[in-house]
């Protein structure tokens, strides 16, 4: 099919189009993501007859099967992208998540429910063509900023998708889940009409298993120095990043006594801090900064925020830590950016679905490393007695990353 996006650079106007349609697929992927987010736990524990601890249990291991099917199901679409294009495999992706949405809507045990949960993971894994996508339509030295906005449409529909999901879930714990269906499928259609595709018939690479398996999408990480130190980077700020799904909530009540509400607030004010930076900022602050100086910026004022998060002996000072930690937001789009410039056009789909597989290995870890983290401080065998342990593990992992950022692109 003809289309003025078959070869990208040909027009700036096309090109910012297809920028904002893949904006909008990431906004009401992660509006349907969050939409659930409120209902899902006590779904499990209607399930299990009001058994808290049970639910708690199955429901942490419906997570972790979710980040293994990502890890495992990202380098294949990333890969499949590259043989057949960003567009159809962005259009099922959705097309499958809204279909699965539906079948947890009706789900009529746990074990249904726990299978939906599973194809989930498995569908959204269209986030690694996103990434491709944007690399494919963006210029090199605007990457940067293009990633940025992609972070913050993550951002935007992450914070919107738990409201409207509590708002549904107030009527009815089903309504969520026809919720997400809906704003997926309507994403499918949107895109059936208006997703031009990106990447060129020329530019396409044949479809090997050990390309799409994740031990060979991490291969292509080895292929450069700078790749590798970068992806190593990349991998530490993604493990940093889950303290706060892990402990915020336990820490934020053990140590200040916040209730729902607080957190909610908080958490929403660090979402919208967040999309604000990586919206409207890393562009003019990489114009200033140079990329390289904005990367490791980013990671700096990462580790400052989870030290102030760590130690803050009110919640006054903990609450300043949120316009720092806002700023970390410059460094996972410089990142992106470095590490596009180094593969090539063809192997875009491949090197986002390795991305998204590190991400799922820290998924996995994650929530264990802070979760048993929190509890030996706290607990009463803890020689010091330190809450905000995590959050200082945090620190370390994003000042490691640092460095090693610095050093893989000294040659870039």
């Amino acid at each position: 099919m003809a289309h003025p996006m078959t070869h990208p650079e040909s027009s700036t106007q096309p090109r910012q189009a297809a920028v904002f349609f893949i904006l909008v697929t990431v906004v009401l992927d992660m509006l349907s993501f969050g939409i659930i987010i409120p209902v899902l736990p006590k779904l499990v524990e209607e399930f299990l007859g009001g058994d808290t601890a049970q639910a708690a249990e199955i429901y942490g291991l419906m997570g972790t099967s979710w980040a293994l099917m990502q890890f495992v199901c990202s380098p294949i679409q990333g890969a499949l992208s590259d043989r057949f294009g960003r567009r159809p495999v962005v259009l099922l992706s959705n097309l499958g998540l809204g279909l699965d949405f539906i079948l947890m809507a009706l789900a009529p045990s746990l074990a249904w429910l726990f299978a939906g949960r599973v194809i989930s993971g498995i569908a959204s894994s269209s986030f690694s063509t996103a990434g491709a996508y944007i690399a494919d339509v963006t210029p090199p030295d605007k990457r940067a900023a293009a990633f940025g906005m992609m972070g913050a449409s993550f951002g935007l529909g992450f914070v919107l998708g738990p409201a409207v999901g509590g708002l549904l879930g107030a009527v009815d714990p089903r309504w969520p889940f026809w919720g997400a269906a809906a704003t997926s499928l309507l994403n499918a259609c949107y895109g059936f009409f208006v997703l031009p595709e990106s990447l060129p018939m020329e530019k396409r690479a044949p479809f090997r298993w050990k390309r799409a398996n994740p031990a060979g999408a991490l291969m292509l990480l080895r292929s450069h120095h700078e790749l590798f130190g970068l992806a190593t980077a990349n991998f530490l700020m993604n493990l940093a990043h889950g303290v706060l799904p892990s402990v915020a909530v336990l820490y934020l009540g053990y140590r200040y006594g916040w209730g729902p509400s607080a957190v909610g607030f908080t958490l929403a004010a660090v979402g919208v801090c967040a999309m604000v930076v990586q919206g409207t900022l890393v562009r003019p602050i990489t114009a200033r900064l140079g990329e390289r100086r904005t990367l490791i910026t980013g990671l700096l004022c990462g580790a400052t925020g989870f030290a102030i998060y760590g130690l803050a002996p009110t919640p006054l000072i903990y609450c300043l830590g949120i316009p720092v930690m806002a700023f970390w937001g410059l460094a996972g789009p410089s990142a992106q950016m470095f590490m596009t410039r180094r593969v090539s056009a063809s192997e875009q789909g491949q090197l986002q679905g390795a991305i998204a597989s590190l991400t799922g290995i820290a998924g996995l870890i994650g929530p264990t490393l802070f979760t048993q983290t929190f509890a030996a401080f706290i607990g009463p065998q803890a020689d010091w007695h330190l809450p905000g342990a995590p959050y200082l593990l945090s620190t370390t992992l994003l000042l490691i990353g640092a460095g090693i950022a610095w050093r893989a692109t000294r040659a870039v």
